[in-house]
């Protein structure tokens, strides 16, 4: 029988490029983490790579097998690059797309959905917290 899981990811910048941060809740799993300076797109795709390996390690190869993941995100470009319906035009998005392309062939029941900002608020908060916790160690 196939079970699901839903995870909700995000990934956002201050001052796009800035100092970014991740945010991915899988199940009752937070994970908060910052990324160093980089845009809104690019942080968004790294969410969505660290929440893909996450949930491969949480669940490991057999419950794969048998789970229909959905990776919920806000972000509408992102979500319908991966879906095939936008054309990737910045080329450093590129390898981030290939790598969830490959990281794709261990999920046989994977989507990728666009949700609301609304409906995404505890991953938001985690970028923000990641963000904020940085520039505290650093003293801004």
């Amino acid at each position: 029988m196939k079970t699901k899981l839903e995870i909700y990811v995000d990934g956002g910048a201050r001052n796009n490029p800035g100092p970014a941060g991740i945010g991915v809740v899988i199940g009752s799993k937070e994970y908060a983490e910052y990324i160093g300076k980089t845009t809104n797109n690019i942080a968004e795709y790294k969410a969505i790579i660290f929440a893909l390996k996450k949930a491969k390690h949480l669940l490991g190869k057999e419950k794969l097998k048998n789970t229909e993941i959905i990776v919920n995100s806000d972000s509408e470009l992102v979500v319908n690059q991966l879906n095939g319906k936008f054309k990737i035009l910045e080329k450093e998005l590129q390898p981030l797309f290939i790598e969830i392309w490959n990281l794709k062939f261990n999920f046989p029941y994977l989507k990728f959905n666009h949700i609301p900002r609304e409906k995404n608020t505890k991953a938001d908060y985690l970028v923000n917290q990641a963000i904020d916790k940085q520039q505290n160690t650093l003293g801004f």
